[in-house]
């Protein structure tokens, strides 16, 4: 029987007509491969229904079991379960899928599980599950941490991974993967117990045995209720979308009788049937449909020929008002959450007529705050909110119509889904302002056009041998029901991320949580997890089992405090190391108001409304991305035309142009440009690579390092997305006679190691990691320790692996991580090969030019206040256009 003839696609299609809706070709074929059981990757554009792809046909299989009775069947247990990277997405989620059900007339009941979730609701959770669980992944380990969790994924039929691209490289990502593992393995010792049957019926045996043959939808094929998982990923703009399939059906592998099935661990492994089908075979369901996306470019009515980052884009803030007042609701992107305070007060400084219509959002701001932007943007009580990257993904906010981004989204897929936020229906065009914080992020704007013309999206590589993060999901199991380790080594091995983990390896893992590893034998705090007589490892210490519960997750950020109203109230939260550096009176910026500190208490910091005008914004951490390589290669090649161009952005540039080719060089795609100028501050080196921020910070510190062999010299280093500087009180030896030497390959990674403090880096870098595994404790809610003592505490324990124990596995991960993220040792090594086969052009310029001028402001970011810096760039400014 195919999928049009039974029961719940009569049901789906008949409620879609009735709301004059069309299924497209994508979701159908979606429909199909969750009706045999099938798994794979969803990919379509935003706004198409990726989400209803997954959601309909899991109604649909629900429908097919239960034909006779499936509007009145409640308390079914767990048949959805939805994870999804944002809280914001949980909510937005929940109101589409409630909707559906309503209007079906069904019993399922649509469950919420996040940081945000109350007590009271975990608990009604817990006596009885709802159908569909929405669930961020720390919250998802969380529920391994319970005794019976294998029970709650019993009846579960679907795996939904929202956003998978947005997890995907990240260790929040990896906790998804062993996730998954876990409940594959859980659902498989189920049937081979005996507990759960196969299938219903020998016919339905038959039908499993002829799935995935040529055409699907000619099999006659009811799935049981109790077969195995099928696990779907949903994603809307990645570049490698077939890795990115692979790196999340890998746990799928492990219930396959291919995988390999021998003993590890002392155990022999248990050579039973395989709980999926291996005749499936997973696939990408591409959408074949376009997004329009309407591109405008905000250009200055006066181009600065000497340009510098930031200074702009509030000068631009009128016109973004005026495109506030034009559309009926804006999104306006910021990309950190210090310069959203900036541009919401701005914007009410201009048009205080819009209080009360205008809203700010970002990750900082108290929850019931946040939920309320939310309703307000749905209802259409809001005419414009200024948010960051927490409203960057799926959220579902038909009434905006157009988006404004602020200054550089240093990705092609981050502009394209923050242009999504707009025109969020399918036909509808999506229309996104760039407005740029420096003249010279036009040609950002224009490099963004093109690519998107090209599909240039970025990939996302998968994290590797994430040891941090297996040490807390073992603990995390230990905390719950124990494990074997045999039975969960070869879980582990059948997810991507750790399919190369060695057995020795393991052992080492085993060993850091029963025992401490070797370097903390000594101590009691680090032996977590004891061995029981039948084998299995557990955490039988309550106060570890309870501290570790509060420690679950990824994200390692500084230690937060509340800010509260000293009438009660609150308002969000901000970094202890900003708190502390307050006196009382210091009136500063949270949530669009002007707020007066007033003292700290029982780690919350009290303050009061302040009439001030002057208050200081906060700067969080992270809040710099660097840019992509995709972009800068897009920018690379622009630069060839920015003489000729018929870009309205490359046009609007031409003085500014005209006046770098006049005073050095506008380099093309195939050269790297080298200036060096001589100023009163000494004598300057700079490169414009055009590879982002990290890859210049590596560079500058390999480049001093060579020169610095060819004669002793000093530095000091300052950089930006498009080039560095090297400034030195002496004349630097680089010309043509070694130029090509010093960007050469070889020896890079000894170069690395000689020029940068890997060392001090990595002692940096384990800070996080021995957070998330387990070995530095950040402290009780309201009683976190402070950031200093945590790198304090991190410090000593990398000193004591350093001498100790060399060959710790977190010691090795800290070092990989900053060679990997901090130095991203791979693209710079593109860089410099690249650099081989181009022509170094070497300029010597009289005076500073427009491309070195705002790597010069940001060497003096450092040293001055935001006033003083801005006085002095504009006698710079009038000194250099004499």
């Amino acid at each position: 029987m195919r999928l049009h003839k039974t029961k719940g696609y009569e049901v789906i299609t008949q409620w879609l007509s009735y709301k004059n809706i069309k299924p497209f070709q994508f979701q159908l074929e979606t429909w199909e491969q969750l009706h045999v059981g099938n798994s794979g990757l969803v990919n379509a554009p935003t706004g198409f229904g990726k989400t209803f792809s997954v959601f309909l046909g899991a109604i649909i299989n629900f429908i097919n079991q239960h034909p006779n009775n499936y509007k009145t069947k409640k308390k079914s247990g767990l048949q959805l379960l939805w994870i999804t990277p944002l809280r914001a997405l949980g909510k937005d989620i929940a109101r589409a899928m409630e909707e559906v059900i309503e209007e079906l007339g069904m019993s399922w009941q649509i469950g919420i599980r996040n940081g945000d979730t109350d007590t009271n609701e975990r608990q009604r959770q817990k006596r009885s599950m709802p159908e569909a669980l929405i669930i961020t992944p720390e919250s998802l380990h969380l529920l391994l941490a319970q005794k019976d969790y294998a029970e709650v994924f019993s009846n579960l039929q679907i795996i939904a991974v929202d956003e998978w691209h947005e997890l995907l490289g990240s260790k929040r990502g990896v906790q998804v993967e062993l996730a998954i593992s876990r409940i594959v393995g859980s659902k498989k010792v189920k049937s081979e117990s005996g507990k759960l049957k196969i299938a219903s019926s020998k016919s339905e045996e038959s039908d499993r045995r002829t799935i995935g043959k040529k055409n699907l939808s000619n099999q006659n094929h009811f799935p049981s209720p109790n077969r195995q998982i099928s696990l779907w990923g949903i994603s809307a703009t990645i570049g490698n979308l077939e890795q990115a399939k692979d790196v999340l059906l890998s746990p799928l592998s492990f219930a396959s009788p291919l995988s390999a099935r021998r003993g590890v661990g002392g155990e022999a492994a248990p050579d039973q049937p395989p709980s999926v089908n291996p005749q499936l075979s997973p696939i990408i369901i591409k959408a074949n449909l376009r997004k329009d996306i309407s591109i405008e470019s905000v250009i200055p009515e006066e181009i600065e020929k000497f340009p510098w980052a930031g200074h702009l884009g509030l000068n631009l803030a009128e016109q973004a008002v005026e495109i506030i007042r034009a559309n009926k609701t804006t999104l306006v992107f910021i990309n950190t959450r210090g310069m959203s305070e900036r541009w919401y007060q701005k914007i009410l400084e201009i048009a205080p007529d819009l209080a009360g219509a205008i809203a700010l959002h970002h990750g900082s701001i108290e929850q019931e705050i946040r939920l309320w932007v939310e309703d307000a943007l749905h209802t259409t009580k809001l005419k414009a909110v200024v948010c960051t990257a927490s409203l960057d993904l799926g959220v579902d906010f038909r009434p905006v119509e157009t988006v404004i981004q602020v200054g550089s989204p240093k990705g092609v897929a981050r502009f394209l889904q923050r242009a999504g936020r707009s025109g969020h229906q399918p036909g509808k065009v999506s229309k996104i302002y760039f407005l740029p914080t420096h003249s010279l992020e036009l040609v950002e704007a224009a490099a963004l056009k093109q690519a998107m013309q090209e599909n240039l999206i970025e990939s996302r590589d998968p994290r590797m041998l994430c040891f941090d993060v297996l040490i807390q999901y073992l603990c995390t199991l230990a905390v719950g029901e124990g494990f074997k380790p045999g039975k969960i080594f070869e879980e582990v091995k059948s997810t991507f991320c750790y399919a190369d983990i060695t057995d020795d390896e393991w052992q080492q893992v085993l060993h850091t949580i029963v025992n401490g590893g070797d370097a903390l034998l000594q101590y009691d705090e680090y032996k977590k997890v004891e061995v029981g007589e039948d084998g299995i490892y557990r955490i039988k210490n309550r106060r570890m089992a309870m501290r570790h519960r509060m420690h679950i997750g990824t994200i390692v950020s500084s230690p937060m405090m509340k800010v509260k109203f000293i009438s009660g109230g609150y308002v969000g939260v901000i970094e202890e190391t900003f708190i502390s550096r307050l006196e009382p009176g210091n009136v500063f910026t949270l949530a669009g108001r002007n707020l007066e500190f007033v003292m700290v208490k029982e780690m919350t910091a009290l303050v009061r409304k302040s009439n001030a005008t002057k208050a200081i914004v906060p700067s969080w951490d992270g809040g710099r991305m660097p840019l992509s390589s995709n972009l800068g290669m897009m920018l690379r090649r622009k630069f060839n035309e920015a003489l000729t161009s018929d870009d309205i952005e490359l046009q609007a540039l031409k003085p500014l142009f005209d006046l770098q080719q006049k005073l050095s060089h506008v380099p093309n795609e195939n050269e790297l440009l080298i200036e060096q100028i001589e100023t009163k501050d000494g004598f300057h080196l700079f490169v414009y690579p055009f590879e982002g921020r990290l890859v210049h910070e590596a560079m500058a510190a390999i480049l001093a390092y060579r020169i610095s062999r060819i004669t002793p010299i000093t530095f000091s280093i300052a950089m930006n997305d498009y080039g560095f500087e090297l400034l030195s009180d002496q004349p630097i030896p680089l010309d043509d006679t070694n130029a090509y030497e010093l960007f050469s390959t070889e020896n890079l990674f000894e170069d690395i190691q000689r020029s940068v403090n890997s060392t001090e880096m990595a002692r940096r870098k384990f800070r996080d990691i021995g957070v998330i595994g387990g070995l530095i404790f950040t402290g009780y809610p309201g009683e976190q320790k402070k950031a200093r003592h945590l790198q304090s505490s991190a410090s000593l324990i990398f000193n004591v692996f350093t001498e100790y124990d060399h060959q710790n596995l977190l010691l090795r991960q800290s070092y990989n991580e900053v060679m990997e993220q901090q130095m991203e040792e791979v693209r710079l090594r593109n860089m410099l090969e690249r650099i081989q086969t181009s022509t170094i052009i070497l300029k010597w310029p009289s005076q500073l030019t427009p491309f070195c001028f705002p790597v010069k402001v940001d060497s003096m970011r450092e040293n001055m206040s935001s006033e003083k810096l801005e006085d002095r760039i504009k006698k710079m400014q009038a000194q250099l256009a004499k």
